[in-house]
């Protein structure tokens, strides 16, 4: 399996094999890699150490795997289905199976890139569930320590090839998966849709201890309800009411904590009745008030 160097600076790529076990996981790592392309310099660097469909990334080509690149230095252009999008430093292209497409570094300035492929049905539902797709090939995460430490690990476990680290790499790529559309999440929060959700966080915490409603926090905010409602669930992952329900729980655990009977955190709490919320609890944590202590 080649390293490839580039530039004087130290590169490593592999390409790599899987067992009939490592592909029960239902996601493989099939190659990984990290390059420094100084100005002027060819692109691919090191171009005879690439099998051949990855020879011809500047000019265009068809893979039959998927692949994450992330560009941390240089700028570039990257062309996909007709479309053309200017790489700079904290840019992800996405690459799918059997779309053309090409991408390399302006001459003068290169480009620091890192890369995984990969492939199984695991991907083939995310993509067709929407998580990944074609139509969305181009991110702008920006320079991203939880991405890079993604990419650090794959390359680790590639270089190392200990036991089962093709199960190992197929967790990290779920992950490095989940942090770019973690990041597009928050960088399509408005400014004001984000101080919404805050000040409704506000207004449930500093309401506790009562009953509350939907219309009444979007009256308060001087929003529509079902604005409201578009707004925070995808910022939070949970419905108002759900996350209503669950600081209560959390506070419950505090003042059981410290000793105080559960009438007295049911009433403290909203609740008019000690039964339903000794079963509300037990259902969110799995034991009863009763039961429950501090390192539970």
């Amino acid at each position: 399996m080649p390293d490839g160097y580039s530039n004087g600076k130290d590169a490593f790529f592999r390409y790599l094999a899987w067992s009939e076990e490592d592909e029960r996981w239902r996601i493989v790592c099939t190659d990984a890699g990290h390059c420094e392309v100084g100005p002027f310099v060819p692109y691919p660097p090191n171009i005879d150490a690439h099998p051949g469909p990855f020879q011809t990334v500047a000019v265009g080509r068809i893979l039959k795997e998927y692949h994450i690149v992330y560009v941390t230095r240089g700028r570039g252009v990257f062309e996909t289905q007709g479309c053309r999008f200017v790489v700079s430093p904290g840019s992800i292209l996405l690459l799918f199976p059997g779309i053309r497409h090409l991408y390399k570094p302006d001459i003068d300035t290169g480009w620091s890139e890192y890369w995984v492929g990969f492939k199984g049905a695991h991907i083939d539902s995310l993509s067709r569930a929407g998580f990944l797709s074609p139509e969305r090939p181009f991110y702008e995460p920006g320079l991203n320590n939880a991405i890079l430490s993604h990419y650090l690990q794959i390359l680790d476990l590639v270089r190392c090839q200990a036991p089962l680290y093709q199960l190992n790499t197929g967790a990290l790529i779920l992950g490095l998966i989940a942090e770019i559309l973690s990041c597009e999440r928050k960088a399509v929060q408005s400014t004001h849709a984000e101080e919404l959700v805050v000040r409704a966080k506000f207004l449930m915490e500093e309401n506790i201890g009562g009953e509350i409603s939907l219309n009444w926090i979007a009256k308060s905010l001087g929003v529509r309800a079902s604005y409201l409602t578009d707004v925070f669930k995808p910022y939070t992952s949970m419905t108002l009411h759900q996350y209503f329900i669950s600081i209560k729980i959390v506070r419950a655990k505090e003042l059981l904590g410290r000793g105080l009977p559960v009438k007295e955190v049911a009433s403290r709490l909203g609740f008019r009745d000690e039964y339903y919320f000794s079963r509300l609890f037990k259902k969110k944590t799995g034991l009863s008030p009763s039961r429950w202590k501090p390192h539970a």
